[in-house]
């Protein structure tokens, strides 16, 4: 065979299981997160921890420094899973990341939207679709299920690369600015 076969014991592969009822989600870490609209919950199951070397408040880890030090699968091989848990009316602001970021809702609808000449664009997806941004793509994914409005859904991400970064756009830094919540 042209790719080396490995073996693991029972032991090394609890390692490489991640059971949803035990993951620690985390509300915090990223410019946004005390944002009223931007409150989420962000399980970092699979994946990254925070850049090597970074760790201002600007450029920071896609899920945030609080998950992003907690996956529950800690590896670096290429990829990202997450979860993120919102109510309706929340999601991050408009960002940008260096690598692609996939999104698939398990539950509600969520609208994923990007910034096209200076307008909003966006795709209303629901369980099992998928919206998926290059890098490079300002983006931004928020919970649109208003018939529940106390009601939290939950919405799949994949983000590739083993350090990942994620810049808000400046609009957003701004708004966080005048309002308090960025220095």
């Amino acid at each position: 065979m042209a790719i080396p076969q490995i073996r693991v014991t029972r032991e090394e592969m609890r390692k490489r299981v991640a059971y949803f009822k035990d993951l620690k989600g985390f509300d915090g870490g990223l410019p946004d997160s005390r944002y009223p609209s931007a409150v989420r919950k962000l399980y970092n199951a699979v994946g990254f921890q925070p850049p090597a070397g970074k760790g201002g408040t600007e450029v920071v880890s896609p899920v945030g420094a609080q998950a992003a030090e907690n996956a529950a699968i800690r590896i670096s091989e290429g990829f990202n899973l997450g979860f993120c848990e919102a109510k309706p009316g929340n999601g991050p602001m408009m960002h940008n990341h260096d690598t692609n970021e996939t999104f698939m809702p398990l539950t509600g609808t969520w609208r994923c939207s990007w910034e096209l000449d200076g307008k909003d664009e966006y795709f209303d997806v629901g369980p099992w679709d998928i919206c998926s941004f290059p890098p490079g793509v300002n983006r931004r994914f928020e919970n649109i299920t208003h018939g529940e409005p106390d009601k939290t859904h939950f919405l799949m991400f994949v983000i590739g690369g083993n350090a990942p970064e994620a810049d808000f756009t400046e609009k957003a830094k701004s708004t966080l600015r005048e309002e308090g919540y960025l220095a």
